[in-house]
């Protein structure tokens, strides 16, 4: 599914112009960017958060010229699901489909 899907949907269930999903949908992504960003974790009760990991320092390699280096300490942008949001995808996905049967309760 891609953004201008999820921007259809949202619009056709809540009869909601489409350009107004859109920039409430953008505003939202740009809210997380800039607080994960800035530090600070976001939380969506029954959906999950979103997080900076810390990576710590370690060697990795340059094969084509066989050099060693180090690359520092870091954050990476993560994504932690909620519980409620892994029980329902673990509820309604079988082993062998390609996507779940049914729709995730929200």
């Amino acid at each position: 599914m891609r953004k201008v899907d999820i921007v259809s949907q949202i619009a056709d269930k809540t009869g909601v112009p489409k350009t107004d999903v859109l920039l409430t949908l953008e505003s939202f992504f740009k809210e997380v960017k800039n607080s994960v960003k800035n530090g600070e974790n976001v939380y969506v009760r029954g959906f999950g958060s979103f997080i900076a990991k810390k990576r710590a320092q370690k060697i990795g390699r340059i094969i084509s010229r066989n050099e060693s280096i180090v690359i520092p300490e870091h954050y990476i942008p993560a994504f932690k699901p909620a519980q409620i949001f892994i029980d329902q995808v673990k509820k309604n996905y079988k082993p062998g489909d390609e996507k779940p049967e049914a729709e995730l309760d929200i």
